[in-house]
């Protein structure tokens, strides 16, 4: 058999088997031409797949989400993923194009790049998921001197991301109560950060990276602008505020005539969007408000999946 023919044959089973899949936010919406620079750089390996993209103006977010195949020794250690380099070529992207002083939003925020969590899809496992989270750490850290907290199974311990975000004042809006504008924090951070230094760049701010199984991102309109009643019913659908196991939740105000309910699903498949919803509504009954149909902000795995296998198949 031809070695080279063996070579693709086995690159084409990692590809349609190993899969890696990475939710990179970045705290910028509404700006065109700073989101042009980070989309390019998306592209430049072509190996990596954008399968995503989310952006919401009043939150001032977006997230896209990539995906690409893991490769191992012959030990079976991870040793390479298309998705190390690309990621961290968004983030250099972001860094020179946007700057954390300026941008203000609806929805919290730490950093320009804000978060970046790595998913393990079809036959790949969290330790693979995490060996890449942990890579684009140190990178990142080193490279751009900034700050970086790592979460969840890229953590020692397995640190959860809200303990880590309530430790450095996530929750606290500093603008007029509803919005976050610029870096309010003290530049020195008070906890010490896994990858990068202690002190902050205003500019940059500082990025949260994690591994997890399957994170569903759930978010439901509440008719109405009254932020504390979103607030009140979004703390009693957490599991924190004695309300549904395994699910996270932030009342935030969304545009002029609305507020939304922006929903974590740590165990999509035992807590889904369903039963948040239903739950949802009966508060907010209970406060006399109107409640619309309640969205995802991502494809479900198995899209994503039938997604990048059409999209790499078309471009073999």
């Amino acid at each position: 058999m031809d070695p080279n023919s063996e070579c693709m044959d086995k690159k084409k089973s990692v590809t349609q088997s190993m899969l890696l899949c990475c939710k990179l936010y970045i705290s910028e919406s509404r700006n065109r031409e700073a989101l042009e620079p980070i989309e390019r750089a998306a592209k430049l390996d072509p190996e990596t797949v954008i399968i995503n993209k989310f952006q919401d103006r009043d939150y001032n977010r977006v997230n896209y989400t990539l995906v690409s195949y893991v490769i191992h020794d012959s030990t079976g250690c991870p040793i390479y993923s298309p998705l190390h380099q690309t990621v961290v070529a968004m983030v250099a992207a972001a860094y020179d194009a946007i700057n954390l002083e300026q941008h203000s939003g609806a929805h919290p925020r730490l950093g320009v790049v804000d978060d970046i969590l790595i998913h393990p899809l079809a036959r790949a496992s969290l330790d693979e998921a995490s060996w890449l989270a942990k890579k684009v750490a140190a990178d990142i850290g080193n490279r751009f001197q900034v700050p970086v907290y790592l979460y969840a199974a890229a953590h020692p311990m397995g640190k959860a991301l809200d303990t880590i975000r309530r430790e450095l004042g996530y929750y606290r809006p500093n603008f007029r109560g509803i919005q976050w504008a610029g870096w309010a924090q003290p530049e020195q951070v008070p906890v010490k950060p896994d990858e990068g230094p202690e002190v902050v760049s205003r500019a940059r701010g500082v990025v949260m990276i994690g591994a997890h199984k399957w994170v569903a991102m759930y978010n439901i309109p509440i008719m109405s602008t009254d932020l504390s009643a979103a607030r009140r019913i979004a703390q009693r659908v957490s599991a924190r505020g004695g309300g549904l196991p395994t699910v996270q939740t932030l009342g935030l105000f969304h545009g002029e005539d609305s507020t939304e309910i922006a929903c974590i699903l740590l165990e999509p498949n035992q807590i889904g969007a369903d039963r948040v919803q239903n739950h949802v509504e009966t508060l907010a009954s209970q406060e006399s408000l109107d409640v619309e149909k309640g969205y995802f902000t991502d494809l479900s795995p198995e899209m994503i999946i039938e997604r990048y296998m059409k999209l790499i198949s078309s471009s073999s």
